[in-house]
């Protein structure tokens, strides 16, 4: 029974204890209202008359445009190829993402009294072709407006990409129609004279050796030394001859060649970049859909405020009640 009697009195005490505590704050019980209230009053007013904000989001589409095979490492502007679809993407979204948060943010956060700015710009994970673009503003109309400057000196700079790429598929164009008019005005041209050169030649000494042979038969009976050296002239003739017509089949083979097989191949490169240079194999950056806008204001919020506010005022009440209550204590005890 002995053993019990401090627990019992540790109980009663701290019964005691709480007992006095709720006395104290149930006697400052209109103070403590005041405060709360004061406090949530004056949050609220603040959180019902700060201009509402609005936010508007935008999912935008890095552009692109489709390669060939024979321009693989045509794009220079970027390392970023899709070579599933064979399309190179017209910007790093990183690279992209920081140059805009940059020019967008970090450049203009310094600006006073501003009704719109872009919030913030990022690349969606395990994604590298698009980027996410939030605006802040007054109304969503602003908060849109923001976003679509953004979109707009993106388009503009790719937009210069694009007409770059077409540029040079069009100077390649240009460069396959001219080894084509050097082929056939020149170098086919050319040959043709060279064969003709060539095949009248060959007449001549066809001709020579028709001749020999016809003296050799004239003088086989009756001077066979001039015979003999008709024949060895005849012989050399024939040789030579003979490399004639080989040297005139290598230029007619040559001349087949170029007017069939390089110009053939010419003509699939430049029907390859021209079905290129169509406007569907181009798509310059876009957003995805529309910009989004939410029909409520996301700043302030004004139940949180609010609600930490009333908080906040209860608890700094019964702090100030208890401050007051020690001060008071210690006055008593001075003056007993």
């Amino acid at each position: 029974m002995q053993t019990n009697i401090p627990e019992q009195n540790y109980y009663q005490e701290d019964e005691i204890d709480l007992k006095e505590l709720f006395g104290i704050l149930w006697a400052k019980k209109i103070l403590i209202i005041g405060i709360t209230t004061l406090i949530t009053v004056l949050a609220g007013i603040y959180a019902f008359n700060k201009t509402p904000i609005y936010e508007a989001t935008a999912l935008v589409e890095i552009g692109n445009y489709k390669l060939h095979n024979n321009n693989n490492n045509n794009n220079n502007n970027n390392n970023n190829n899709n070579n599933n679809n064979n399309k190179a993407i017209l910007d790093s979204t990183a690279d992209l993402s920081k140059k805009i948060n940059l020019l967008f943010i970090d450049m203009l956060k310094n600006e006073q009294n501003r009704k719109a700015e872009i919030s913030s710009i990022s690349v969606p994970k395990k994604s590298n072709h698009f980027i996410l673009i939030k605006a802040e503003a007054t109304s969503n109309k602003l908060a849109s407006e923001e976003i679509l400057k953004v979109v707009a000196y993106i388009k503009n700079k790719h937009q210069k990409i694009l007409n770059d790429v077409k540029n040079r598929r069009e100077l390649e164009i240009r460069n396959i129609n001219a080894k084509i008019k050097n082929i056939k005005n020149k170098e086919v041209k050319l040959l043709s004279e060279k064969i003709n050169i060539q095949q009248a030649n060959l007449n001549d000494y066809k001709l020579q050796l028709s001749t020999i042979g016809h003296n050799i038969k004239e003088i086989e009976n009756t001077n066979p030394a001039l015979t003999a050296l008709k024949l060895m002239e005849k012989r050399d003739l024939s040789s030579f001859i003979l490399e004639l017509n080989l040297q005139l089949m290598d230029m007619r083979n040559k001349k087949d060649e170029l007017e069939t097989t390089s110009v053939n191949q010419l003509l699939e490169k430049k029907q390859l970049v021209e079905s290129m240079m169509l406007p569907h194999n181009y798509k310059n950056t876009e957003i995805v859909g529309r910009v989004i806008t939410s029909d409520f204001p996301t700043k302030p919020k004004k139940k949180l405020i609010v609600t930490v506010a009333f908080i906040a005022g209860f608890i700094l009440s019964i702090f100030l009640v208890f401050i007051m209550n020690a001060f008071r204590k210690e006055e008593d005890t001075a003056t007993a």
